[in-house]
């Protein structure tokens, strides 16, 4: 009878330990969630080539204050209502945007931007935006990669130029599909 009793408090005691490390673990993977990074995932084409309809990614949130020219960040956009988008950043405060129709491509304080690595056409909707455009005090400029389908900065009542406040994180990381799995340049 008393091996009995000490397997069934052995058991419990076993039982007690795994749910302590299981709430553990939960606590600390919402902590990290919360507070450093967070899961996302994409809604549509406007990212392709880069990123395709329901990728899942991961984005940086401490650490990320103000945007580098060429970061893909998710933000959360007026015309957009609570669904966050995912760009890329054009522009920075001060920058002067604008579009060349002959070339259809991107120019940047009049340097035509070098954007072959991450976009495959040349662009031919402009959206609303008047061009060349100087992008205010605190905010970005952003564009999706596939130029043609997406609403960005260049659709001036649903993106316009984004408030720092209004980016939610970098993406750092894909982690879906596997077959896309890894660091994001």
């Amino acid at each position: 009878m008393g091996d009995s009793k000490n397997k069934q408090t052995g058991i419990a005691f076993e039982l007690y330990f795994w749910a302590q490390a299981l709430v553990f673990a939960l606590v600390v993977l919402v902590c990290i969630n919360v507070f450093f990074f967070r899961l996302s995932g994409v809604d549509g084409h406007s990212m392709e080539p880069t990123f395709q309809n329901h990728d899942q990614i991961l984005m940086q949130i401490i650490g990320f204050e103000k945007p580098n020219r060429g970061d893909i960040v998710v933000a959360m956009a007026p015309g957009w209502a609570d669904e966050p988008i995912v760009k890329r950043v054009i522009a920075l405060a001060g920058d002067v945007v604008d579009i060349d129709m002959a070339t259809g491509q991107v120019v940047l304080n009049g340097q035509h931007l070098e954007e072959d690595s991450y976009t495959s056409e040349r662009i031919i909707a402009l959206g609303t935006q008047d061009f060349p455009y100087t992008v205010p005090e605190g905010c970005v400029f952003v564009m999706g990669d596939n130029r043609n389908k997406s609403t960005d900065s260049r659709w001036q009542h649903e993106v316009g130029a984004l408030p720092y406040e209004r980016l939610v994180g970098r993406v750092i990381f894909r982690l879906w599909p596997l077959s896309g799995f890894g660091m994001v340049s």
